[in-house]
């Protein structure tokens, strides 16, 4: 399987805006913003959260919000706020948010399929 990336900008309380390369990672629950981007736009902590990496470590985090726009549409998303190593990534409330899914045999991005049910 290969991976699959999206540019998309992300929009800070103040319109300040930063172009992000995202990997879609739709095992993560938030996204993730890297150190840089979210100082940029001017994020500020509003809560903490829990996560669990790969390996099992258990490690908190800060999250903010932000308005983020790819090609497919635009919305406002929670986002972890990331340290200086971390890399960008597009998570599984995103992707929902924006009424996404991954597909993973194109390794694109498309529509979700809507259940009022």
């Amino acid at each position: 399987m290969g991976l699959s990336y999206i540019d998309g900008t992300v929009t800070g309380p103040s319109g300040v805006q930063r172009q992000v390369r995202f990997l879609v990672d739709s095992g993560a629950t938030y996204t993730l913003l890297p150190l840089e981007a979210w100082q940029a736009i001017g994020l500020k902590p509003v809560r903490r959260v829990q996560c669990v990496l790969a390996d099992g470590t258990s490690i908190e985090r800060d999250v903010s919000e932000c308005q983020l726009s790819l090609p497919q549409g635009s919305a406002h998303t929670p986002v972890i706020l990331g340290q200086a190593e971390d890399e960008p990534l597009l998570g599984a409330v995103t992707l929902e948010i924006l009424g996404l899914v991954l597909n993973p045999f194109q390794r694109s991005l498309q529509p979700m399929r809507m259940m009022l049910a």
